[in-house]
């Protein structure tokens, strides 16, 4: 604090002077170290490193979107936080040892995070932040006429919110992403919301929030240039069943021009293709638009250094899935559905071997 001199008059005008200077470059000294444009780079906005999220979907039956309790494939809405540990625990083990994942994306909705269930779910999150793995809680909206792209209800949207939030902003395991696939609004609409959010929870760190792609979560390119979503990483989907076909070289371009020059930034958190039919991801087949397709994004994830998080890991009776469950349900295990695809998944994170021709 700053103290007026009280007896002024008794100092000579040169000896004020001096004193009057050596305030000043002490004060000036202190507010601009204090002030926070003259921080570093690095100290303001914390480098992002997509590649360090290597993982897997782990989802609900019905793919997320429910009007109740979401309930994890192997997981029942009626255990105890203890059992639901106890098989979230061994799921988020078998990701690690079948697929080497250290990422799991999970869903919350505000029936699940305000009622009594919650503190079971939140077994899940624990399990695999104890376990390392970095957790993504991404919020869905409803089925039915609910499915439309929007947010079901803001009043229970921001309670939910500030719920997880609460819960979880001093666990560095773990990320908040406002919305899954906001096609219902503009880009400028889903930008504003995603704002919103930042300015609604400043106290969470930039770098452990995803914002989504607008759209279906189907291009980065307007997030990324939006000043006020500076250090955030951007979350992208992408799927081979937007086209019937496509050559290799078109699926690269497909998805280049969805990430433009936001690499750096995105973490491709939602991609897949059939993994219980057959096809081997591990030989070239340009006459099949799936073999083209996972082995084009696996390929430009790798070389555009970027996070890739596969959908689903784990979603029971979807043909996309890269486990199943096996064992005791009280004590669950899971086994690969598709030894090739796990092995393009791990190409995608920097490791393996590329397809043969």
């Amino acid at each position: 604090m700053r103290k007026t001199p009280t007896r002024a008059s008794s100092v000579s005008p040169r000896l004020r002077a001096a004193l009057v200077a050596v305030a000043v470059a002490a004060i000036s000294g202190s507010t601009l170290a204090a002030t926070p444009a003259t921080a570093s780079p690095a100290a303001a906005a914390p480098a992002l490193d997509p590649t360090s999220f290597k993982g897997v979907n782990w989802a609900d039956p019905r793919d997320n979107f429910a009007d109740d309790l979401l309930q994890l494939s192997g997981l029942s809405t009626s255990d105890t936080y203890r059992q639901t540990y106890t098989k979230a625990d061994r799921i988020i083990s078998a990701f690690r040892a079948n697929l080497g994942a250290d990422t799991v994306r999970l869903p919350i909705n505000p029936y699940t995070v305000d009622g009594t269930y919650w503190k079971s779910y939140r077994a899940v999150v624990d399990a695999a932040s104890d376990r390392g793995f970095k957790v993504i809680l991404s919020y869905w909206e409803g089925t039915g006429a609910r499915k439309d792209g929007f947010i079901d209800d803001e009043a229970a949207y921001w309670p939910m919110w500030d719920t997880v939030v609460k819960a979880y902003k001093n666990d560095r395991h773990v990320y908040f992403e406002p919305m899954n696939e906001p096609h219902g609004y503009t880009d400028t609409e889903w930008a504003d919301i995603a704002a919103k959010w930042l300015s609604t929870y400043p106290k969470v760190p930039r770098d452990r929030v995803f914002v989504s792609g607008a759209g279906y979560n189907d291009h980065v390119t307007s997030v990324c240039a939006d000043p006020r979503l500076k250090g955030t990483y951007l979350s992208l989907h992408h799927y081979g069943f937007w086209k019937s076909y496509a050559t290799y070289d078109e699926w690269v371009a497909d998805l280049k021009v969805r990430i433009g020059d936001c690499a750096g930034r995105t973490v491709a958190d939602e991609f897949g293709a059939p993994m219980t039919t057959g096809l081997d991801y591990n030989v070239k087949t340009p006459d099949d638009n799936y073999v083209n397709y996972v082995q084009a994004v696996t390929d430009t994830f790798r070389e555009l250094k970027m996070g890739s998080v596969y959908w689903p890991g784990l979603r029971t009776d979807d043909t996309y899935s890269l486990q199943k469950l096996v064992g005791d349900p009280d004590r669950p295990w899971l086994a690969t559905t598709n030894r090739s695809g796990a092995d393009r998944l791990a190409w995608a994170w920097g490791r393996g071997r590329p397809v043969a021709d």
